[in-house]
């Protein structure tokens, strides 16, 4: 069994984790843990099972088979222990669209049942902290939706939980929004938050996670720090990016196989070459006496893109493995 262990202090701690649907099994003996501080991103194609895992760690979903702690509570046994130490923001914003973004951390604060005057100085808090001030009384159906997501991961820290969960908390946001929900998830692990981050992006986990667990049909097929999972595939990318209409030329000469990552939309291929600098001159040089009109090239290191699309199937372009 493959499992991410980040130490004895750990935090969230899941232990051999089975969930099925009928004859379908989401999850299959998925085991990791997240220590204090630490950010383990878990990524894997649509149906991989991350959003069934975030559901069973955060009590929503019953665990069908393993264990699961939380501070060292059992997530089964004792889900009413757990639920005051997590935090979770989903896919869909919790936020209600009535109230201000002040109003809604009160009411957060009340389903906590903190008293009066520490619901008030923690709403006060997290409105500075993260720089809600300039939006913090006006009522959030009037949000952008950098607004709308930031204020729906602050929401999940009014208890102060020592775990939290974010389920995909970047999707459809902007560059600029998404950079400052970066910012913010980095100031709270490195004030100790263990953090369990889902995202298709995947720029986004080799930026903040400490650890990536990469998942496919609900078991584990690799796990490491980014730049371990990088360097394990021993090999450089020529990225060629071909003028408009030369996409179909290029693919017809280099053959469609399974090791090109191919960025349809940006007309985009990736080929991987090894340390092999001539085959790479080779290449191009192939495609200039073929005809095929090259934009722009280079020769770079492996990314996340190319680690996850080489495990989970590399013959999917990263549109489809980001869609």
């Amino acid at each position: 069994m493959t499992s991410v262990t980040a130490g004895t202090g750990a935090v969230i701690v899941a232990d051999g984790l089975h969930k099925s649907y009928g004859d379908v099994e989401a999850v299959r003996g998925l085991s990791f843990s997240v220590d204090a501080g630490q950010i383990l991103g878990l990524l894997g194609p649509n149906g991989a099972g991350k959003t069934t895992v975030i559901g069973m760690l955060t009590t929503l979903l019953p665990v069908d088979g393993g264990s699961a702690r939380i501070g060292g509570f059992d997530v089964a046994r004792q889900p009413d222990r757990v639920r005051p130490l997590i935090g979770l923001a989903g896919q869909a914003a919790a936020i209600d669209e009535k109230l201000t973004a002040r109003e809604n951390l009160e009411l957060f604060g009340r389903l906590y049942k903190i008293p009066r005057a520490a619901r008030r100085r923690r709403t006060a808090e997290l409105i500075e902290e993260f720089d809600l001030g300039g939006f913090a009384d006006r009522v959030a159906g009037t949000y952008s939706g950098g607004q709308r997501r930031r204020l729906d991961v602050v929401a999940a820290l009014v208890a102060d939980p020592p775990a939290l969960f974010l389920d995909e908390p970047t999707t459809g946001l902007d560059p600029r929004s998404r950079a400052g929900l970066w910012d913010a998830i980095t100031r709270l692990a490195d004030r100790g938050t263990a953090i369990v981050l889902t995202t298709q992006y995947l720029e986004e986990a080799d930026r903040l996670a400490d650890e990536v667990l990469i998942i496919d049909r609900g078991t584990v097929i690799a796990s490491g720090a980014p730049e371990s999972l990088k360097r394990g595939l021993g090999r450089d990318v020529l990225q060629i990016r071909v003028a408009d209409g030369g996409l179909s030329a290029a693919l017809d000469l280099l053959g469609r196989c399974e090791d090109l990552v191919i960025d349809e939309p940006a007309r985009s291929i990736g080929i991987p070459v090894g340390d092999d600098v001539p085959g790479s001159l080779d290449v191009l040089r192939r495609l200039q006496d073929r005809g095929v009109p090259i934009a722009d090239f280079q020769l770079r290191r492996p990314t996340l893109d190319d680690v996850f699309l080489t495990l989970t199937g590399s013959h999917a372009t990263r549109k489809e493995a980001q869609a």
